[in-house]
């Protein structure tokens, strides 16, 4: 009897293993195990917790809100951003980046939210979530045409505000390390910076010593273990827990009907172009860490969630809703890209919104052990956007001159922070985000040395324009 072929030509041959691998799905559309899911999507929830509340605790108080108003506010802010982040993550229709997304209350309102509303009590609430609606309408309108500015991101000017992200981040975890309250007898404390560094060694050592599942979520590791050692150092706050009920809704329109003023609007508006700016630098980020470059219409989604859930936002007394960086660097570091993890972090948030209680334990991790892991999770942003540059051939034609300029621009906010202090506030919403600066000086350079005036040779125009795949973020 003849023997059968070993290999075979036909139909029936075994599949190329590339055709399977092109088969799966990507790790961004994988699904996890449920005690992962809720385990890796609380890390993001922990990651970025500070950064929801803290907008409503500088406008509450600066309005003329009682402190159980305040509360309020928070808990609203929970529960918004969890509705955003649910838009952008699993998304409907042409909305959503479909990316592990995180979006929650944006730090660049709060400078003009606080100029508008300023002891006006209720009425100034009003009006500040007034504007909030019509800008953020003005950008669901605007997002389809504003995606298309992804053409003058090229790696030049994507690594550059990369970088710029992690960079601008860093003073925050910072400011977390010292205590987080400036007029704090304990700001900057021994006892303070000693639990960040810590924390930071602690992280840095899980990350080192554990394997699998548990190396992926070091972070949250690292903050549950910093936060028993902070108990018995005493900066371990447990008011939150005593005066939190058990179960509240962020009741509609709680501090009345919108209302419309022009001047507001005009300075919301402003806010919500910078709020899209950031995203967008934000999503081509995560795409290239994810490696699944964002392209228009997944920009165009990703801005259509933002502002949507913006907009949706003040009906339950929330803020503008962006991108929050901090937990591009949380993807980055774990390598969990699964974009239904960061579902489950708004699924929590917005249990959290629902459940001051349970909100409150979260806030038992005090501000120096969270500044301890976001010393990480930050430099892990700008690490990432130090890889992209090392793809931006920086050594043709003026680049390099680019991604100084840029650079040198976007840390003016971080290294002199009054440096604008002359200029007009309304201007001051752009100029002290390093981000939205760095990020219009990099695009400006970029036109102005390789698409004006010259038509750059093939092989810079290659350089500059065509996407090149980072090598894989890797943090040891």
């Amino acid at each position: 009897m003849a023997a059968t072929p070993r290999f075979r030509n036909d139909a029936s041959a075994a599949p190329d293993p590339e055709s399977l691998r092109s088969d799966r799905k990507h790790p961004v559309d994988e699904t996890l195990p449920p005690l992962k899911m809720f385990t890796s999507g609380l890390q993001h929830v922990a990651a970025m917790y500070a950064g929801v509340v803290a907008p409503p605790m500088i406008v509450g108080p600066a309005v003329g809100l009682t402190p159980k108003e305040t509360a309020f506010l928070m808990g609203a802010s929970l529960f918004t951003a969890g509705i955003a982040t649910l838009l952008q993550t699993l998304g409907f229709w042409r909305i959503g980046a479909r990316l592990p997304f995180v979006n929650g209350v944006s730090f660049a309102g709060v400078t003009p939210m606080v100029a508008i509303g300023k002891d006006r009590g209720h009425d100034g609430i009003a009006v500040i979530f007034g504007a909030i609606i019509v800008a953020s309408l003005l950008g669901f309108v605007l997002a389809p045409y504003f995606c298309k500015l992804v053409r003058f991101f090229p790696p030049v000017v994507t690594g550059t505000v990369i970088t710029l992200i992690g960079v601008s981040l860093l003073p925050v975890a910072f400011n977390w390390s010292q205590g987080g309250n400036a007029t704090a007898d304990d700001y900057g404390s021994t006892t303070n910076i000693t639990m960040a560094a810590v924390t930071l060694v602690i992280v840095l050592a899980l990350r080192k010593l554990l394997r699998g599942f548990l190396q992926q979520i070091a972070i949250l590791l690292g903050l549950v273990v910093g936060t028993l050692i902070a108990i018995p150092v005493g900066i371990t706050d447990f008011g939150a827990i005593k005066d939190a009920d058990v179960v509240g809704f962020p009741t509609p329109f709680h501090f009345g009907a919108p209302q419309f003023e022009i001047a507001a609007i005009v300075s919301m508006c402003i806010v919500m172009l910078v709020c899209m700016t950031e995203s967008t630098a934000d999503m081509l980020a995560l795409g290239k860490i994810v490696d699944r470059p964002a392209d228009e219409r997944t920009i165009e989604g990703g801005l259509r969630a933002d502002t949507l859930g913006s907009a949706i936002s003040p009906l339950f007394n929330g803020f503008m809703c962006s991108a929050f960086a901090q937990n591009i660097g949380l993807v980055a570091m774990t390598k969990v890209r699964s974009r239904f993890v960061v579902a489950a972090g708004g699924g929590i948030l917005i249990l959290l919104g629902l459940c001051p209680v349970a909100a409150s334990v979260i806030a038992l991790v005090p501000l120096p052990v969270l500044g301890g892991a976001g010393i990480v999770l930050f430099g892990s942003v700008a690490a990432s956007g130090i890889q992209t540059l090392a793809t931006a051939a920086l050594e043709k034609g003026e680049n390099a001159l680019i991604v100084a300029a840029a650079v040198g621009v976007g840390l003016i906010p971080i290294a002199a922070p009054e440096f604008y202090h002359a200029f007009p506030k309304d201007l001051l919403v752009v100029l002290d985000s390093g981000i939205s600066t760095g990020c219009v000086v990099a695009i400006v350079l970029n036109l102005a040395f390789n698409h004006l005036g010259r038509k750059p040779d093939a092989e810079t125009e290659t350089a500059d324009h065509e996407p090149v795949k980072p090598p894989p973020v890797a943090v040891h």
